[in-house]
């Protein structure tokens, strides 16, 4: 399948030299961020056509739609890119886990203990 993304998208892009670019996936009602894929210009194309998150697997140098061997869908709600074009945020209601190991989100659990910062109270929004 080729990619048909309209050329404004297209050239808004930046990718890396395989070509991808980060998708952030997010949770569209919790906003829990879930999972960290890679979409090519094709993968985006079949996300923002089609209702269903595609990806492109770097690994295993193919495409994949979450949930085709799992069951855990992910159902397009919206897809943003970012002011420098080269990561997108895909909005998604999450059916079942996100992670490939059973859970959730991939996120669960793994705080690496950074110290937490303040900003100073004169900056801080009300």
């Amino acid at each position: 399948m080729s990619a048909n993304l309209p050329e404004e998208i297209s050239a808004r892009l930046k990718k890396d030299p395989a070509g991808l670019v980060a998708a952030i996936v997010q949770d569209h009602e919790s906003k829990d961020v879930l999972m960290l894929g890679w979409m090519d210009e094709e993968a985006l194309n079949r996300t923002l056509t089609t209702g269903r998150a595609t990806y492109y697997s770097r690994s295993r140098q193919e495409y994949w739609r979450k949930g085709d061997t799992s069951g855990h869908t992910q159902w397009v709600k919206s897809v943003a890119l970012d002011c420098d074009g080269d990561a997108l945020l895909v909005q998604v209601e999450q059916i079942g886990a996100a992670c490939h190991t059973g859970t959730r989100t991939c996120f669960d659990g793994r705080d690496l203990g950074a110290v937490v910062g303040q900003a100073p109270i004169e900056t801080q929004t009300p």
